[in-house]
């Protein structure tokens, strides 16, 4: 079962933290102050979807990584930490602050600053779990390692 769940888990969270990414960056260039009200607003209902996801692809993740050695079982536990630091420490506290802001409509200097931390946090946490989903498939045998050089 926690073969079936990891792996489930694991895109779910990876594709609502890109879901929130990409909504956040479109709206920001390409629509006015209403719909980026609306989208910060709804950021943080989507962590209903996105913190089960994460503890349930992080907690089945250690469960699978209990039997497994290697260098991508080490880089997938090396990325996790910081990948949840990121998230506790920077991406939400933003997207609260964010929402908050956005419902007064004070789209001022220090929210377009937070805006930006939050893109690039958001970055990292995507490039990163990418990484680890990659890894994943590599461990499964669905994806072929990189061809040496």
């Amino acid at each position: 079962m926690t073969k079936r769940i990891h792996p489930i888990a694991g895109a779910a969270a990876l594709l609502t933290i890109l879901c929130f990414w990409l909504s956040t960056l479109l709206t920001e260039l390409f629509a006015g102050a209403p719909t980026v009200a609306t989208v910060k607003t709804l950021i943080p209902w989507g962590f209903l979807i996105l913190i089960p996801a994460l503890m349930a692809a992080g907690g089945s993740g250690l469960r699978l990584a209990r039997t497994m050695r290697g260098p991508l079982v080490a880089a997938k536990k090396k990325r996790m930490p910081v990948i949840a630091a990121n998230g506790l420490l920077i991406l939400v506290p933003s997207a609260l602050y964010l929402s908050a802001k956005a419902q007064a409509g004070a789209f001022d200097a220090a929210f377009y600053a937070v805006q930006g931390l939050e893109l690039v946090a958001g970055a990292v946490n995507i490039l990163l779990l990418g990484l680890n989903m990659r890894d994943g498939l590599r461990l499964t045998g669905r994806r072929r390692p990189a061809a040496q050089p």
